[in-house]
């Protein structure tokens, strides 16, 4: 306005609504939002795949004053934005849906996924998830791994964690043998088998084991046994006590679970299958 028309710098800041210390001086940030922009920087080349809502969630512990709109306002700035993967279109088809959990314990997805050491050897990856947590309850890690040997590692979990009330496998013949169906017999455990050919009948699981390839197994190159054990026992813990998820409003599964037991056992609600839908 002050270049195109005769009118004066003062009367053209009362017309667009901005002060003339704001028209002359261009804003400086504060010491704290400098501090913020460069951890949120260092955060974002860690985890590379979070948005800008996962990393004000790993912001708020440090900086506890700060809303997600000024997240996003410094993720913008400093060019962050997470380019988006295109999804590959499959037929639709027919679905079971699954059925949502109600408490923890109440059912647990098992599931194998397969890598290899530099040497070429296979390394096979027994996981498992609890539904209603989110929470990976294990992930045991060895060259093979038999029906006898997964009973063994379901008896090690469950020392802890007490037995799950069911468990939903696919027709792996590790999970149909003689052994594993001996071990839900015995502990009055329901065993869910899901369709063959139908991996969407235990979404959780598959979802996991895609975090677990893209984020361990594929940034990883393991040497040995002993290297790929403590590398995935170490990303399991952040799955579970740092790395927020979305399934659990937002906060790491662990204290999810935490608050979950503090609820239980403050209120003494008494469990009633009727509310579950």
């Amino acid at each position: 306005m002050c270049q195109l028309t005769p009118i004066s710098e003062c009367r053209a800041c009362r017309l667009a609504g901005l002060s003339r210390d704001a028209f002359r001086h261009e804003p400086m940030p504060t010491p704290a939002t400098q501090a913020l922009s460069v951890r949120l920087v260092k955060l974002a080349q860690i985890r590379r795949r979070f948005g800008y809502r996962r990393l004000h969630d790993l912001l708020k512990p440090e900086f506890p004053t700060v809303n997600h709109k000024k997240v996003y306002r410094l993720y913008q700035e400093a060019k962050l934005s997470v380019r988006r993967r295109r999804k590959a279109k499959r037929p639709v088809g027919e679905r079971q849906k699954l059925r949502a959990s109600c408490r923890p314990n109440d059912t647990w997805n098992i599931d194998f996924v397969f890598d290899a050491l530099a040497n070429g050897r296979r390394i096979k990856c027994l996981t498992m998830v609890d539904d209603f947590t989110c929470e990976s309850v294990d992930i045991a890690v060895d060259h093979g791994i038999s029906g006898g040997y997964v009973v063994l590692l379901l008896d090690q979990a469950a020392r802890f964690r007490g037995y799950p009330r069911a468990v939903r496998t696919d027709n792996d013949l590790e999970f149909t043998s003689r052994a594993f169906i001996a071990w839900t017999q015995q502990h009055g455990i329901e065993h869910i088998l899901i369709e063959q050919g139908c991996p969407a009948q235990n979404g959780y699981i598959e979802s996991f084991n895609g975090k677990f390839r893209d984020k361990c197994l594929n940034e990883y190159w393991f040497t040995s046994l002993i290297q790929a054990r403590e590398v995935i026992a170490r990303w399991r813990r952040d799955y579970n006590e740092i790395r927020p998820h979305s399934g659990c409003g937002r906060i790491p599964p662990s204290q999810f679970a935490a608050h979950h037991r503090a609820q239980q056992d403050g209120n003494a609600v008494t469990f009633n299958p009727g509310l579950c839908q």
